[in-house]
């Protein structure tokens, strides 16, 4: 599909029929038994599965490594309509193509792009993105994994730590440090496939939300990997991630827009059926107005996500506009999931109900890819540097 210089708020008419579809699928195919998948922690499979047959494991992937070629903006589009009733779902899909794909697809070789890209866009496995370790979160300079050259190998020693998608990924991007005393210079990327020696996989974390994704710690124990899986030249790895991380922003920010556009369809559908004093509760002005402020900080979020897809689209620097859909989208999800609740009252404290399953997803948003309070770091400098852009 081609791209468009479309106003941020208005959808072509492929884009709409992309979201159209993937709608249906979310409505028909995820909806039914999200609430027994979150309760028992149960992933995705078969709904990755059919995804995959569908051709959206590969979205932005170009065609030529077995992708759909498609933009930012709709793949965009997708993660926010399957985040409506699965945030977990979105999540899944989210770090497979942003973090365990494209990353081959912006900075391989030809040769790694035609090994690894067409069984990652085909859905033949699913990707992963080892960044974070238990002591290098968003200070991801400090990573203490090692990369040691042996030869035509690197082995690699050290620990990830909640690592998407990785008790189902065929293959991982990761950081290690190939040079010390060179802060982030030092740090280059690999592609490690599942089950070659040295390489063990963690059991599932406990975690407040999102149950139904998969994240674990990831170990390496003189793990052996062939240079030819170095992912650039040796130093380049941080830099390559730090440009992987803008485009995923966007996309988390597609997610949380997601979550809240759900909690408000939820709120509303609770708000017009039940009654109290003799009226629906819509129509009190506290829960009315309520309603209005949710609606209106979702379409404000909206129109930063769509603005910084469509200049990525454009060839157009986007890092900031990235950095503030998701800072204003994943802090949005954050209210209006806590809004739904309320208007749930009692009710949306229980499991019974989406919105309380959707309030402990979002928060997720405002961690995961970058903190809320880097993305404030990555805003501030940014105007520093280079003025209002305006």
């Amino acid at each position: 599909m081609e791209s468009t210089t479309a106003a941020p708020n208005v959808l072509t008419d492929d884009e709409v029929m992309l979201r159209d579809t993937i709608r249906r699928f979310a409505e028909e195919r995820v909806l039914p038994g999200e609430l027994e998948r979150d309760h028992a922690c149960r992933f995705h499979a078969e709904l990755v599965a059919e995804l995959a047959e569908m051709g959206f494991l590969g979205i932005p992937v170009p065609e030529q490594y077995g992708g759909a070629g498609m933009s930012t903006m709709c793949y965009a589009l997708t993660v926010e309509e399957i985040a409506k009733v699965s945030g977990s779902l979105a999540l899944t899909l989210a770090a497979h193509t942003s973090l365990g794909t494209m990353p081959i697809v912006d900075f391989g070789t030809e040769e790694q792009k035609r090994e690894f890209v067409p069984d990652l866009a085909s859905g033949k496995h699913l990707g992963s993105f080892a960044l974070t370790e238990p002591q290098a979160g968003s200070d991801s300079g400090a990573t203490k994994t090692s990369a040691t050259r042996d030869g035509d190998h690197y082995v690699l020693s050290g620990q990830k730590s909640w690592i998407t998608n990785a008790g189902y990924a065929g293959s991982f991007v990761v950081t290690a440090r190939t040079s010390a005393g060179k802060g982030s210079d030092g740090i280059s990327a690999f592609l490690v496939r599942r089950g070659v020696p040295g390489f063990a996989i963690g059991e599932p974390e406990k975690k407040l939300g999102l149950h139904s994704s998969d994240s674990r710690p990831i170990f390496f124990d003189g793990c052996r990997v062939p240079a030819a899986q170095r992912l650039g030249p040796e130093g380049e790895g941080f830099k390559y991630f730090m440009k992987t991380l803008d485009r995923g922003r966007i996309v988390i920010g597609a997610m949380a827009l997601g979550l809240a556009e759900g909690a408000l369809a939820c709120a509303l559908k609770y708000a017009k059926e039940r009654k109290t004093f003799g009226k629906e509760i819509a129509a009190h002005q506290a829960i009315a107005f309520k309603l209005a402020d949710m609606a209106t900080q979702i379409e404000a979020a909206r129109l930063l996500i769509h603005q910084a897809a469509r200049k990525k689209d454009a060839g157009l620097p986007f890092a900031r506009d990235a950095a503030m859909a998701k800072l204003f989208a994943s802090e949005m999800a954050m209210r209006v999931t806590s809004d739904a609740i309320q208007i749930h009252g009692g009710y949306g404290y229980t499991r019974e109900y989406h919105v309380e399953r959707m309030f402990r997803d979002a928060k997720l948003c405002t961690i995961g890819e970058g903190t809320s309070e880097i993305q404030r770091l990555v805003i501030s400098r940014s105007l520093v540097q280079e003025g209002l852009g305006y």
